[in-house]
């Protein structure tokens, strides 16, 4: 399976290069933005950013082997060789990027590159939709009915534009799933530009429903300002919106029926620590839905976290406690590989890409992290003790059958949540997608961003590698999501009605065991 995929990170290449040549008015502007990079600035930014991986990034040997490491470094210098676009050369940090398996790298390219296109009238103006390894048209309009199978867009096939997209898509260890959904979902805003230039025009070839002959329609770009008002009414809006942690509150309950009860967990943001003025009515929230729980007898409790990308430390806890028999921990091991500030702090930016780090951030942010981490023994960091505490069951514990909602959207805490639930939950049962982020770890916590100095690609990685406290299960393979009891897939049929087939599904199992 690793050299599988090892393969695949390299045809990528090939597949990019795939795309139509540009037919915009603006493309000489787009050359100022988008400069070409000798090979002696690419060969200086891929030393830096090799040694910022070296010496920062505690997962960078996780997935892969050094050997492995080493051959995709080689690779990407050998890419190097000739002059570059700056775009191009942020596929190849994208790849390397990738190839490390950590749902929380990031890169983006440059400031004023990410200003220029989003201001252009180059984007696609349609909704599209992943479902049953198809790319199906999401919006309503009279040109293309909703539903088609679109097979191809500007001469570019449905499965190859599919994988060209891979690459900005990370995942913890080996996992796929978001790749998939994400490649179609999410990918043709910035993403198409970055990867296929600008254009004034799409060619889109499409099969209708019902239909045995491809049809085709060239439609004319628009701005991002016009997309984006196409995808709030685009057609599965309804049911998309359910677990958009962007439009939901973080946390909601209500009673679907005398029996059953649904909890709704958009986004652990709730509170950023237990100092948080937030934390303790959360904390009363959570404790008043499992005492009305049990005060009703209620024998079936649903808990929704599909989309959540993950939060803060302490909130996913807290649910937890209401769910098991077992007293369990954040993690069982948790360190980062360096020392005495930040290592080659001369390019590091800082914690968020909208900002740089001022010198008195900078000096709070060390002080905080010799605080979590407070010496180097033996090349590791281990975190302080305090900060890792151990969690105890809380009453009144829930002691009917729970239903966990996951899907190829959930990493970071969201995940380690699940991961929680998959290890130590009473009488739990998971249904939807395997999860991006990992069962048995991850690297998270405490991101760091460099800025290269020639192509001011940002780079983001997270330092801390985290060793879950997850018990090895004989279903849970190394390097994978949290894998569910029950893999179900949003279908066609579904999708056309506009019906949450996930939701569903547990529905008929609370019936089914009643």
């Amino acid at each position: 399976m690793r050299k599988i995929l090892f393969l695949l990170l390299f045809v990528q290449q090939a597949w990019a290069q795939e795309s139509v040549k540009p037919a915009h008015s603006s493309v000489d502007s787009f050359s100022i933005y988008n400069k070409l990079l000798s090979p002696k600035e690419m060969k200086q930014d891929l030393d830096v950013f090799i040694g910022i991986r070296k010496e920062a990034n505690s997962g960078l040997y996780r997935y892969r082997t050094a050997k492995q490491i080493d051959s995709i470094y080689q690779w990407a210098f050998r890419q190097a060789r000739q002059p570059m676009s700056t775009l191009d050369f942020f596929k190849v940090i994208l790849q390397l990027a990738d190839f490390e398996g950590s749902c929380h790298n990031y890169a983006e390219p440059q400031t004023a590159l990410v200003s220029y296109l989003n201001r252009q009238r180059a984007f696609f103006p349609f909704a599209l939709k992943y479902i049953e390894g198809k790319i199906l048209f999401n919006s309503k309009t009279d040109l293309i009915p909703v539903g088609s199978q679109i097979i191809s867009i500007n001469g570019i096939a449905d499965t190859a534009l599919m994988r060209s997209f891979f690459k900005y898509i990370t995942a913890d260890g080996f996992t796929i799933t978001e790749k998939l959904s994400n490649s179609v979902n999410r990918s043709y805003g910035l993403r198409y530009l970055y990867e296929y230039g600008l254009t004034d025009r799409f060619e889109i070839r499409f099969l209708a429903p019902g239909a045995s002959q491809q049809q085709k329609v060239t439609v004319p770009a628009v701005t991002l300002q016009e997309r984006n008002a196409n995808l709030i009414v685009r057609h599965s809006a309804p049911v998309d919106s359910v677990t958009d942690y962007t439009v939901q509150p973080t946390h909601s309950f209500k009673m679907i029926d005398p029996h059953t009860g649904l909890l709704n967990l958009r986004i652990f943001t709730m509170a950023d620590d237990t100092d948080d003025p937030r934390f303790p009515g959360y904390v009363a929230f959570i404790d008043s839905v499992f005492r009305l729980l049990d005060s009703n007898r209620v024998s079936h409790l649903i808990i929704d976290v599909r989309g959540n990308p993950g939060g803060s430390d302490p909130t996913f806890e807290q649910p937890m406690m209401y769910l098991t028999d077992s007293s369990f921990k954040e993690n069982s091991l948790a360190y980062i590989i360096f020392d005495n500030g930040i290592p080659y702090e001369q390019y590091f930016w800082g914690i968020s890409t909208a900002a740089k780090m001022d010198s008195a951030e900078k000096i709070a942010g060390k002080r905080m992290l010799k605080d979590y981490f407070p010496s180097l023994v033996q090349g590791r960091n281990l975190q302080n003790p305090k900060y890792n505490p151990v969690y105890a069951p809380k009453k009144p514990g829930f002691k009917g059958k729970v239903y966990l909602l996951i899907d190829e959207n959930v990493a970071s805490a969201g995940s380690h949540f699940a991961s929680l639930m998959k290890a130590y939950a009473r009488n739990a049962i998971i249904v939807g997608v395997e999860t991006v982020g990992g069962y048995y770890g991850h690297n998270g916590h405490m991101a760091l961003i460099y800025e290269l100095p020639h192509s001011k690609i940002k780079t983001k990685f997270s330092i801390v590698y985290v060793i879950q406290d997850a018990p090895v299960k004989a279903d849970q393979p190394e390097g994978r999501g949290i894998i569910p009891d029950y893999t179900v897939w949003p279908v066609y049929s579904d999708f056309m009605e506009n019906r949450d087939t996930q939701m569903e599904y547990v529905l008929q199992l609370i019936k089914n065991s009643e």
